[in-house]
């Protein structure tokens, strides 16, 4: 159970992210170029492919015609996926959190084909390939 301290935090930490940046004001999906499209209180308009988002990654179009705004303008909400996004943390991680998108990341810097990668994998098989593994008994 939620003591009146933690409450009264909670709500003055609310109010002090609500004063510290823009809320959405509106929230759709643009058919047209293909993006989730978020007007925010300050007149900005921030667009961004769905699959660069977190939670959004598989959304087909028919997913995402429907956005919720919360009360306060700081989450969206997408009903069909069960999908929820942050404003802030989408503005300051980059669509995502920290550790998802230093999990994208690691995939594309995974995936890099360069000459020296190349090299090195051809040296390595000409080694034996990887050494297997040990089987503890």
């Amino acid at each position: 159970m939620v003591n009146p301290e933690e409450l009264e935090r909670a709500n003055a930490c609310g109010l002090q992210r609500l004063a510290a940046g823009p809320v959405a004001v509106s929230a759709r999906y643009d058919k047209r170029v293909h993006r989730v499209v978020i007007g925010l209180s300050s007149g900005i308009e921030l667009g961004f492919l769905p699959h660069d988002a977190q939670g959004l990654e598989t959304a087909k179009p028919t997913d995402l015609d429907l956005i919720e705004i919360s009360p306060s303008g700081l989450g969206l909400h997408f009903p069909k996926l069960d999908a929820d996004l942050y404003l802030p943390a989408l503005l300051e991680g980059f669509l995502g959190s920290r550790h998802w998108t230093a999990a994208q990341l690691g995939k594309k810097g995974g995936s890099v084909k360069s000459a020296a990668k190349a090299q090195a994998a051809r040296a390595n098989g000409r080694r034996g390939g990887r050494p297997r593994t040990a089987r503890a008994t």
